[in-house]
């Protein structure tokens, strides 16, 4: 806390300096003034919550300085100091609001005591105006709350009550109509993402237009989000001319493009949801690669188009994802773009279809090959990343942004199926060690595994260095050197157990690859043993 001592004697300023517990009662500044004049400058820079104030003083007395704080600082606490006992100027202190009055020479009991109590007073009062300011402004961050609210109420069919006419100046009437504007995550992301800044600011330019022409009343439509509906009951005839006003208004102060739409006329409130889903309709049936510079779209906007399917084109889609190369999309998703935007022509509702059958063709490929399926996306946020900011549907962008998704896609299949193959290779082999002791067929492999004969003699040669059949027989003699360390076991019987009917051509193979013959092989082993 600050604290100012006005007084044109020095000694008296330096006294009160003195002998006051200032650090006890929270105040750390201290500032001296010899007159009025010199006080106003201190208090305007300053603002001291406590001011100590002579009452005769040079240029500007106590009495027209007290009257000046009463008026230009009347939450600091007022203490006047004077050498005279005088009624006149204790009353005016009191008329002016001080705390108090003190007589000259000041006695430190009493100072500190009356110094304490003004803290006191101030830091009660200091509350208070916290507490008024907190309530008033819950009360203005409430009424738009409560305005959004009841008007969402009236456009869900609920008819107008006499309170609505009172709190928002709507007046009855014969017909009324709505328009829709929208506001996508580009508009929020301007406002540093603060969403309700935004609708905040937005509903401003819509609802001083709205008053100025005393015709509609604009709100934060809650049943949907990223919707601003304005309803009219008056100049129907001008009401394109005022939505492209607010346009204009919008995009030229805040570089924000919302598209507008007018839903159709109705003649009573209860009418109102009518008007809404007319607009909605008109919103999702415009044309998003319209280059208009003013997006307001109005009844006569409205035009029917029938939906295609991307599911029509799936015998394509399999064909190039089969082929595994990017390339082989080209052509399909040339032919997508051709039929789905024909005469220039693409619905944000053909576009809302598109992306959810291409999200759900996308999943089922993933799951084909067992890669992890992402968690669904929001497909509006999705969309919104391809409007630029006027508004308009960069469909070269989400062209190629489809392309990258099919790139990564294709990766990760060709990813999959090649550490999937070398993981078969190795399955070969435990297949081959299983069944060493009889003669396994190459397709009898294939046939097993589901993999050409010529893609696993290759594939095994490069992971082992050998082909199939030499590996059996190295494994084979392996087996057969175990075999005959067990001095009771006969040559043909050895034979047999690993596969060989014949024990002159299991004694020829084993002398080949061991470099001596199965007798040899045992009589060393039986001598170093």
């Amino acid at each position: 806390m600050k604290a100012l001592i006005v007084d044109d004697e020095k000694h008296v300023r330096e006294g009160i300096k003195i002998l006051g517990d200032w650090e006890q009662n929270g105040i750390d500044e201290i500032y001296e003034a010899g007159n009025g004049e010199e006080a106003i400058h201190l208090i305007q820079k300053y603002k001291p919550e406590i001011i100590f104030s002579d009452m005769k003083m040079p240029k500007m007395d106590g009495v027209n300085l007290l009257e000046w704080i009463k008026e230009n600082q009347p939450t600091s606490k007022t203490i006047v100091v004077t050498g005279y006992d005088d009624y006149h100027y204790m009353r005016k202190a009191i008329h002016f609001g001080s705390s108090d009055y003190l007589l000259k020479p000041i006695d430190p009991e009493i100072l500190n005591h009356t110094l304490e109590t003004a803290v006191d007073e101030w830091k009660k009062e200091a509350l208070d105006r916290e507490r008024k300011e907190s309530s008033t402004q819950l009360i203005n961050e409430m009424k738009p709350v409560y305005r959004d609210r009841k008007l969402t109420q009236l456009v869900n069919s609920d008819n107008l009550k006499g309170d609505l006419f009172k709190d928002f100046g709507i007046h009855p009437s014969h017909n009324y109509q709505v328009a829709l504007v929208r506001i996508n995550g580009k508009t929020i992301e301007v406002f540093q993402g603060d969403r309700d800044l935004a609708y905040f600011t937005i509903l401003n330019v819509i609802n001083e237009m709205m008053m100025e022409n005393e015709c509609g009343i604009g709100f934060r439509y809650l049943s949907n989000k990223g919707e601003i509906v304005i309803i009219f009951w008056n100049k129907f005839e001008q009401i394109g001319e005022l939505l492209k006003q607010i346009f204009k208004m919008l995009r030229g102060t805040m570089n924000i493009s919302c598209p507008i739409v007018l839903g159709k006329l109705v003649n009573e409130s209860s009418s109102l949801i009518d008007s809404y889903r007319h607009a909605k309709q008109l919103f999702f049936n415009r044309n998003i690669l319209d280059d208009r510079e003013t997006r307001v779209h109005v009844i006569e906007d409205l035009s029917s188009h029938g939906l295609r399917n991307l599911m029509d084109y799936s015998a394509s889609i399999e064909m190039a994802v089969q082929a595994g190369e990017i390339g082989a999309f080209v052509e399909v998703i040339n032919q997508i773009e051709s039929d789905f935007t024909e005469n220039h022509f693409l619905s944000l509702k053909q576009l809302f279809h598109l992306e959810n059958e291409y999200l759900v063709i996308s999943n089922r490929w993933f799951k084909h090959y067992n890669l992890p399926v992402k968690a669904a996306e929001d497909i509006e946020k999705r969309i919104d990343l391809f409007f630029d900011v006027n508004g308009h549907f960069m469909l070269g962008e989400y062209k190629e942004r489809k392309k990258r998704e099919i790139a990564i896609f294709l990766k990760k299949v060709k990813k999959g199926t090649l550490q999937k193959h070398s993981n078969i290779i190795y399955d070969i082999e435990k297949y081959l060690q299983a069944n060493f002791d009889r003669d396994v067929k190459l397709q009898e492999i294939s046939e097993h595994f589901y993999i050409s004969r010529e893609y696993i003699s290759r594939k095994f040669k490069q992971e082992f260095n050998v082909n199939i059949s030499d590996y059996i027989v190295k494994f084979r003699m392996k087996k057969a050197k175990t075999l005959l360390k067990n001095s009771q076991l006969k040559i043909y019987e050895i034979a047999t157990m690993i596969g060989y009917q014949d024990d002159k051509y299991f004694r020829k193979v084993f002398k080949k690859v061991e470099g001596i013959t199965p007798n040899e092989y045992r009589e060393a082993y039986l001598k170093q043993k």
